[in-house]
Order: structure tokens, then sequence, then C-alpha cells
């Protein structure tokens, strides 16, 4: 391998892990505010968990701005762990962009999205720097011209080039799923819990989603049982692994672990997400095994969910086989944590004490 190589490889491993360290407390802090929340909900058919009571549902708007600001601080902070503080403002807007929807077909890229913009926003700023210009517009150059510059550019691609393409295979993916609502229960199952853990609330989630969703509409509750069985194993799988497979896990994610079984509790995946960005090669694949084994379970044992959310917390709202409901959950979870253990190399005994 170049050097060149060797020294993007190593300034994407420091940008990812910067991004997570800015966002960790916001996923804690939204996450938990959330969850509170919604635990004093009620299930309901049309609108999932509905908060009223009036200081749970202040909680739920803590925790909503929290997630919403989750995805920009991961790609401003990626941004800025490569070109320094000017690669912050691109980051974050582009992050935010990616996480809202754009063009005619709704499109959002979520995470994925995020870290792609952060990466883009900060290898141009820093490209940006180094222009030779003279000291009037040099003092300007942080604050102004690098900014400005980074996130036209950067937005621009995204938004013109991008989006379309992403488009297309989400649109690719609805026609897919749907297409197979006749063909085998299990291996609907597996794909629909695998598109569930793939992105962690990201593009190809919300596609899984709005299948589900729309099979609702027309009375068909089994797909969203076991997509909803799947939306909750990626952070609990990844809790059990910190908590029984402390030497694969640094010292800072065993302490995010009961965040992360929590908001796995109330089906909010996005838990999952701080650690899939320190190393998607071996999480990604261990909560696409786990969710996948699980949703398929879900489907072959009937499982059927009357509300559109997910985790334990609407376990009231399932109407056919609300046992199996839990142990396909549980048996996701342990198959993610076999997957992660498996995977994941040990760490020094200095890092994990």
């Amino acid at each position: 391998m170049s050097t060149t190589m060797k020294n993007i490889i190593n300034d994407l491993t420091k940008a990812f892990n910067t991004g997570v360290s800015y966002m960790m407390p916001t996923v804690v802090v939204g996450g938990i505010c959330l969850a509170l929340s919604l635990a004093g909900g009620d299930a309901t058919a049309g609108k999932g968990m509905v908060v009223t009571n009036p200081f749970l549902k202040n909680l739920g708007i803590i925790g909503s701005a929290g997630f919403s600001m989750m995805i920009p601080i991961l790609s401003g902070y990626i941004a800025y762990s490569i070109a320094g503080k000017p690669g912050i403002t691109p980051g974050m807007i582009t992050g935010f962009i990616a996480n809202m929807p754009i063009g005619d077909n709704h499109v959002q890229t979520g995470f994925l999205g995020a870290m792609l913009m952060g990466i883009l926003c900060g290898f141009l700023a820093r490209w940006v720097k180094k222009w030779k210009v003279n000291d009037t517009i040099k003092t300007i150059m942080p604050i102004l011209i690098i900014p400005i510059v980074t996130t036209v550019i950067i937005a621009m691609v995204y938004i013109y080039i991008l989006v379309g393409p992403i488009g297309i295979i989400m649109k690719w993916l609805i026609d897919m799923l749907s297409g197979m609502q006749g063909g085998s229960a299990l291996i609907l199952g597996l794909i629909v819990g695998a598109m569930a853990a793939f992105d962690m609330g990201g593009p190809v989630n919300k596609t899984a989603t709005a299948f589900t969703l729309a099979l609702m509409a027309e009375g068909i509750y089994g797909p969203n049982g076991a997509y909803r069985i799947a939306v909750a194993i990626p952070p609990l799988g990844i809790a059990l692994s910190t908590f029984i497979s402390r030497n694969k896990w640094g010292s800072d994610d065993r302490r995010m672990g009961p965040s992360a079984a929590f908001m796995g509790l109330i089906g909010i995946t996005e838990g999952a997400i701080p650690f899939a960005v320190k190393s998607l090669k071996t999480v990604i694949p261990s909560i696409m095994i786990g969710s996948a084994v699980g949703a398929g379970l879900g489907m072959v044992h009937g499982v059927e969910c009357m509300v559109p959310h997910g985790g334990l917390i609407v376990i009231a709202a399932v109407n056919k086989a609300p046992l199996w409901y839990a142990i396909d959950m549980a048996i996701g979870v342990i198959v993610t944590a076999i997957c992660l253990h498996i995977l994941r190399p040990t760490i020094e005994n200095n890092e994990t004490k």
C-alpha cells in the first residue's frame, strides 16, 4: 500500500472517530429524552406511540432536537478533523441537507450520506486552505471564502448528482420488495430485517419502513411486525456485546452500552450509529445478520404489529404471537452479539480496564 493511501486511510479513521466523539453526547441526550417520553405514551394503530402528558411531550421535543442535530454534528466534525475549523460549517450544513428530503422523490441519505458529505467537505476545505492568496484575502479565508466555496460546491454536487441515483435505487428497492409479497415469508423477513439494520435510520431503512407502512394501509401487518422486531436488534445486540465481550470494546464504547440498550428497548435503531461509525466492517454485518434473523423468524411465526413503532415498548400492540415477538427479538440480539464477538478483534488489556 502506498504512503498516500495509508495517509488517507489514517485521516479517514481519525475523522470518523472525531465525528463520533462529538456526536455521542447528542445521541445519549436525545435518545434518553425520547425514550422517557415514549415510555409514557400509548400505542395506537394509526400514529404509533402517542404521548399526551405535557412534560413527557416536552421531553420528546428535546429528544427529537437531539436526533435532528446528531447527523449534522457527525458530518461537521468529520470535516473538522480533516480540514480544521473551516470544515465545521460546510460539514454541518451538508450533513443537515443529507438528512432532509430532497427532490421529487424526497430522498434522504441519513448518516451514510452525512459521513460522505463530511469527508468531501473536509478534503475540499483542506485543498482550498492551500490556495495562494494575498494577505488581505488570507484574513477572511477561514471565515468566509473556505466555508462558502466548500458548502456550495459539495451541496450542489449532492443535490444535482448524488440524489438522483439514490432516488432511483430506493424506488427499485420498494418495487422489488412489493413484488415479493406473495413469495416466501422467511425470505421477505430476512430482506426487511437486513434493510432495517443496514444504515440505521437512513434511506435503506426508510425504504423498508415505507414498504411496511404501505402494506399496513392494505391491512397486512406481518411485514411490519418483522420490521419492528428488526429495528430494536442493532442497539440491543451491541449493548449485549459490550457487556459479555468486554475485551472487544474500548472503555468509551462500554460506557455507551446501557444507553444503546435503552434506545433499543423503544425501537430507536440510531442507538447503534456511534458504534457502527467506528467500525463499519464489524458492526454493519453483525447487526444486519441479527436483524435479518429476528425479522425472518417473526415472519415465520406470524407476528403482526399494529403500530408503526418498534422495540419491546409496543409489545401490547402485537396482536398475533406477542411472545414470539419478544423471543425472536431476543434471538436476533444474541446472534448480533455472537457475530460481534467473532468479527471484532480483542483489544489490549490496558484499553479495556
